[in-house]
């Protein structure tokens, strides 16, 4: 089937709508900040199997006992509030609890017996924890993942085709990374390693798709004869829609399974299914509305002004 959509002619519109987006999460995150998990700040999570349902309110007060038996045995700067409940496990029978202070070890006997006294005797309980200086280093090493994978993907873009591919791959790339940031900042959910990991999957992602309808543009130009700004733009339009149907087919395709995984996955996997969702629609988008427009902006400027300054024959 032949397309024959004109993607250029509200180039303007794309980018004034993604730029408000942008203004937003940065708002956003300068206002309410990210909701960083035990992965990137010190603290301690508590895993409680407790073998049937529950309500956070029946997790809360048991950890209330535990924090006054503890204060009964003569224990000091007892402080067992939760800062984040999670439901997990298969059956919903798993309370995930997360700490912004390290617990002393001594504690996890106490509050073992507390949740058994109500649950029966399979409860157990799984314990991990992050110190600050730990957190601070993964922070650190999450962020340079990122940066060292958009640098690979400057070198290799530019190698394949040119730097102005490169760039706008780039902005694209950010666009994506940015949105995903912005949403589980404003919607609080927790940034974890497997956030991290979803981020790069996002980006290898949309840079794929980028790729594809850059290389459409390089062979379009190649047989094209650009006299006029509108030739470009011609051109990006005929390779937006030659490749607008495996665009739409490839991410549909990853979508449901993202979405499967979102549903079916569990509670463990739930934010990176999610996050998943979330830039595999971003990078679509930016594909076709952000990346390609970049580059047409940028190239028609460059023909602009060799048109006006023409270069004297040797």
């Amino acid at each position: 089937m032949h397309y024959k959509f004109d993607f250029v002619k509200h180039r303007r519109m794309y980018f004034i709508i993604s730029s408000a987006v942008m203004l937003f999460g940065i708002i956003s995150l300068l206002v309410m900040g990210l909701n960083l998990g035990i992965d990137f700040k010190s603290g301690s999570r508590v895993e409680i199997n407790l073998g049937q349902t529950f309500s956070e309110e029946d997790v809360k007060d048991l950890l209330k006992q535990a924090e006054s038996q503890a204060e009964d045995l003569g224990m000091v700067k007892v402080d067992l509030t939760p800062t984040v409940i999670r439901v997990a496990g298969n059956q919903n029978e798993m309370a995930v609890v997360r700490f912004d202070q390290i617990l002393d070890s001594s504690l996890l006997p106490i509050i073992k017996d507390v949740f058994r006294a109500n649950y029966g005797e399979q409860v157990d309980l799984n314990e991990s924890k992050v110190d600050p200086t730990i957190g601070k280093e993964l922070a650190r090493k999450a962020i340079y993942a990122v940066l060292w994978a958009s640098l690979g993907i400057i070198i290799y873009v530019t190698i394949r085709f040119e730097y102005r591919f490169a760039i706008a791959a780039i902005i694209a790339l950010f666009h994506d990374a940015f949105f995903v940031i912005t949403m589980f900042s404003l919607m609080r959910l927790e940034v974890d390693l497997p956030f991290i990991a979803a981020v790069l999957t996002i980006v290898g992602y949309s840079v794929n798709d980028t790729i594809v309808i850059f290389d459409r543009i390089r062979e379009n130009l190649k047989r094209a004869k650009i006299k006029r700004v509108e030739d470009i733009e011609e051109v990006v339009n005929n390779s937006l829609n030659q490749t607008l149907a495996r665009s739409i087919n490839t991410v549909l395709t990853v979508l449901f399974t993202a979405v499967a995984l979102y549903i079916f996955g569990g509670a463990g996997i739930k934010n990176f299914s999610f996050a998943l969702v979330l830039g595999l629609m971003s990078g679509a988008y930016s594909s076709i509305f952000i990346a390609s427009q970049a580059w047409l902006v940028w190239k028609a400027k460059e023909f602009k002004t060799k048109r006006l300054n023409p270069q004297p024959e040797a």
